[in-house]
């Protein structure tokens, strides 16, 4: 007698984006990224397989980053000097989406500056980050969308303090927001509501439910996570959209990954430690249904598109 196996049907989804604008859109990108559109529970092909795969996204540095290990640092060699030619190499590598991070030092001139390099450098659609400071964000965030108008970037890091004007600079010049909260699904929530009640589409925020490390709370992430797409697919409207994690800054500030010498030997080599901390960490966080995955190190790229080819086979 053949086994029936008991599958759920879900009465919602997870909302469908796009980053990224082509020429008959009004931007410039030679390829755009459409994340989202599940039915069922992550990679339960049994169910209903996810119709756009994650997208692997590269994080870079406006600035020579001073607190990145020497690992990353050896790993990019001179092209942490040059943000656009930096995010060439990452789409070469196998980036669908390029990460860039403004930092403190920067003034708003500057940031226009590096966000349309790194755009004319290359083809794939890109988030910019504020530095972290919700003055500082605006300060640099406002005149970056308003120069890149068209284009769907995604902007972050939106979150309770600071969204008021970053999703208002946003919608006025066509661009996604990154939503992100500590880890917690309410305070998920409440974030995406507020920033629906000034108007901004649901199809144009991404969730950012935070995360840790392999190690360091990423269990607690993934739980947080799972709820919020349960709720989603529950019917949840406010949980609905996709999800994006940064297993790359989190992997790299652990001790596993930061230290290479006085360390007990039973740990090994310390690159390749280092490299399996941000894949492994990754690759949990796609499996508890992380739709973007920012990364840092060039080989955990291929490692993790491979992972993301073997769970998109059914």
């Amino acid at each position: 007698m053949p086994l029936e196996i008991p599958k759920d049907k879900w009465p919602g989804s997870v909302r469908t984006v796009t980053l990224g604008a082509a020429a008959a859109e009004g931007g410039t990108r030679t390829k755009t990224v459409t994340i989202g559109g599940q039915t069922a529970m992550p990679y339960l092909h049994f169910e209903a397989s996810p119709p756009h795969p994650p997208a692997v996204a590269v994080e870079i540095k406006s600035r020579p980053p001073e607190d990145w290990s020497p690992l990353l640092l050896e790993a990019w060699g001179e092209l942490v000097n040059d943000p656009a030619a930096w995010a060439k190499k990452a789409e070469e590598i196998g980036a669908d989406l390029i990460v860039l991070a403004l930092t403190l030092a920067d003034r708003p001139e500057e940031a226009v500056n590096v966000v349309q390099s790194v755009l004319r450098a290359t083809g794939v659609p890109l988030i910019v980050w504020g530095p972290g400071q919700a003055e500082k964000d605006n300060e640099l965030l406002v005149p970056v969308a308003e120069a890149a108008k068209g284009e769907r970037l995604v902007l972050g890091i939106c979150e309770d303090k600071n969204y008021r004007t970053i999703v208002a600079a946003a919608m006025a010049n066509g661009h996604l927001v990154q939503a992100r909260t500590p880890m917690d699904v309410n305070l998920s929530k409440q974030l995406n509501i507020l920033i629906s009640d000034m108007g901004m589409p649901k199809d144009r925020i991404i969730m950012d439910p935070t995360t840790g490390a392999l190690g360091y709370g990423i269990e607690y992430g993934y739980s947080v996570m799972e709820r919020l797409r349960l709720a989603a697919l529950q019917g949840d409207a406010m949980t609905q959209s996709p999800m994006i994690v940064t297993p790359g800054f989190e992997a790299w500030k652990t001790k596993e990954a930061k230290v290479g010498s006085g360390v007990p030997e039973a740990w090994g080599d310390w690159k390749e430690r280092s490299v399996n901390w941000e894949t492994i960490t990754a690759i949990t966080l796609l499996e508890s249904g992380a739709d973007i995955v920012v990364l840092r190190y060039p080989e955990s790229v291929a490692r993790v598109k491979q992972a993301i080819q073997e769970l998109m086979t059914a």
